[in-house]
C-alpha cells in the first residue's frame, strides 16, 4: 500500500523492534518508503515485493529492491528462513488468505510484523452506529473502492494468532501516532503486532 513518502506513524514503532542490519522483506512495500526508513535508521538490508505498476516504479526511483508479486501466490520463490523480518505492513486487510499469508511470513521469516488500522476503534463503531461505513485516515476509502476485504479488530487479531499457532511477542496500539494502553480495542486507530511461530 502506497506511503506516497510519508512517514507514517507506525514506522518508528516497527524500527525499534528491527535489529541492526537484519534482513527485511517488506509485503506490499508500495513507494518502499518503510525499507527507506529501516535502512537509515536501523541500516537493514530490505527487499520489497510489490504488485501495483506504479508502486514498482517509485521503488526503484527510491532505490529500493523490490519484486513485483501477488503476496498470496508469489512467495513460494523465497527459501525458509530467508529473513529476520517480513513485514506486512497496512496490508493485512487487503489480503484474501490471511492465515496463508502469515504462514508464509513464518517461514520464510524468523519473526513477522504487521500493522492493520483497528475496526473496534470508537469512531469506527459510532459510524457504524449510525448507519455508514467508516472512513478515516487509516481506512480512507468508500464502501465501493476500498480493497479492504478483511477489516478487523485487535482482538479478532489476538485471536487469529492464538488459534493459528502464532505468538505475540509485543504489541504497540496507537492513535494520530501516540502510544494507547487504556482501553487499546476501544480507543487506539492502528495496531502494530511483532510475532513468531509458537
Amino acid at each position: 500500500m502506497s506511503t506516497k513518502g510519508i512517514k507514517r506513524a507506525d514506522f518508528a514503532a516497527i524500527a525499534h523492534w528491527i535489529t541492526p542490519d537484519a534482513r527485511v522483506l517488506d509485503l506490499g512495500c508500495g513507494d518502499g518508503a518503510l525499507l527507506q526508513y529501516l535502512k537509515k535508521q536501523r541500516a537493514a538490508i530490505g527487499y520489497g515485493v510489490e504488485i501495483d505498476d506504479e508502486g514498482i516504479l517509485e521503488c526503484v526511483k527510491n532505490g529500493v529492491n523490490v519484486i513485483q508479486g501477488d503476496l498470496e501466490g508469489g512467495l513460494s520463490g523465497f527459501a525458509d528462513g530467508s529473513f529476520d523480518f517480513v513485514i506486512l505492513s497496512l496490508t493485512l486487510q487487503a489480503v484474501r488468505s490471511s492465515e496463508h499469508v502469515v504462514r508464509e511470513m513464518l517461514r520464510i521469516g524468523r519473526e513477522g510484523i504487521v500493522t492493520f488500522p483497528n475496526f473496534g476503534y470508537w469512531r469506527n463503531r459510532l459510524q457504524v452506529m449510525r448507519g455508514r461505513m467508516p472512513m478515516s485516515s487509516n481506512l480512507p476509502y468508500h464502501w465501493y473502492d476500498t480493497p479492504n476485504i478483511h477489516l478487523c479488530t485487535i482482538r479478532d487479531f489476538e485471536e487469529f494468532c492464538a488459534s493459528n499457532g502464532v505468538r505475540i511477542l509485543e504489541r504497540v496500539v496507537m492513535r494520530h501516532g501516540r502510544t494507547i494502553s487504556f482501553l487499546p480495542n476501544l480507543l487506539g486507530s492502528l495496531a502494530v503486532f511483532r510475532f513468531q511461530r509458537d
